[in-house]
């Protein structure tokens, strides 16, 4: 099936998954690395260029459900019980349902419900294995658990990037695709994810909280001496101009909630949206 890519109609889409960044301060960019990552990914393992697209898109995607996760649940610094747990393994299916009736939904259908299968069977919602599972929905798994591994949590530090590869690769044939794993580790040892790891978007490295730890979110357009906040301690900063990133100073003052207010980055979104084909098949 053919289906024409209208813009307005994916901004809608991709807005819709902003959102969940918007409501975690823990997860500063994780869409756009993710994404990004898919890309990468798609392209080194051969794939035409529809396909690549259709994996990008389906990495922005992926966490689409997580908006009906409580807040208590999404930032919770610590580890979930096994009930709330069961609670977060509700997201893929709630992702498919919602863009399920979205006129661009079917691009991305199968990344969003299939992204926590694992090729053996031991994944969820519904145990796939195999080539059950969409390969865009295996690009993704890949690119999702790598960022994981690499960004910060509430409940603990992100690791550097090889150490992260090596724990994927004892996962190969178990819950990752091995061939295309292969691939992504070929990726992560050379220098091409250098500009995606630790980053927000393409050139905006990422600024941590040092009150408390979460990533503060620093538009691509911030000069030196401009002040960030942080949506999770209130903590106002002062922004200090370091290569391609910023030093945090502590200004001791806190935000008003106008200033603690989310703002979904469009930037990336934007840039996304205008590399998008006017066609794909599906």
């Amino acid at each position: 099936m053919k289906i024409q890519i209208e813009k307005p109609l994916l901004k809608s889409l991709t807005l819709m998954a902003s959102m969940i960044e918007a409501r975690d301060a823990y997860t500063g960019g994780h869409l756009w690395r993710v994404s990004q990552y898919c890309q990468g990914l798609a392209e080194a393992a051969g794939l035409p260029g529809e396909m690549v697209f259709l994996s990008r898109l389906g990495g922005f995607l992926h966490d689409i459900g997580k908006v009906s996760i409580p807040d208590g649940i999404l930032g919770k610094r610590g580890r979930l019980t096994e009930p709330e747990y069961d609670v977060v393994k509700t997201h893929p299916g709630i992702g498919a349902a919602l863009i399920r009736e979205h006129p661009l939904g079917d691009l991305a259908l199968a990344a969003v419900h299939q992204h926590h299968e694992w090729v053996n069977g031991g994944g969820y919602p519904e145990r796939l294995h195999g080539d059950q599972i969409s390969i865009f929905a295996r690009i993704v798994s890949i690119a999702d658990a790598f960022d994981a591994l690499t960004s910060t949590r509430p409940y603990r530090r992100g690791v550097a990037a090889l150490p992260a590869v090596a724990a994927l690769k004892t996962e190969h044939d178990t819950q990752f695709d091995a061939r295309l794993l292969e691939v992504f580790v070929q990726m992560a040892q050379g220098d091409a994810i250098e500009e995606i790891v630790g980053h927000s978007e393409r050139g905006v490295a990422m600024v941590v909280c040092p009150s408390c730890g979460p990533v503060i979110s620093v538009s691509r357009n911030a000069r030196d001496g401009d002040i960030a906040y942080c949506r999770i301690c209130g903590a106002r900063h002062r922004l200090h101009r370091k290569g391609d990133t910023f030093v945090v100073e502590p200004t001791g003052a806190e935000g008003t909630a106008e200033d603690l207010k989310p703002h979904p980055e469009t930037d990336s979104i934007n840039a996304f949206i205008a590399r998008a084909p006017g066609w794909v098949d599906v």
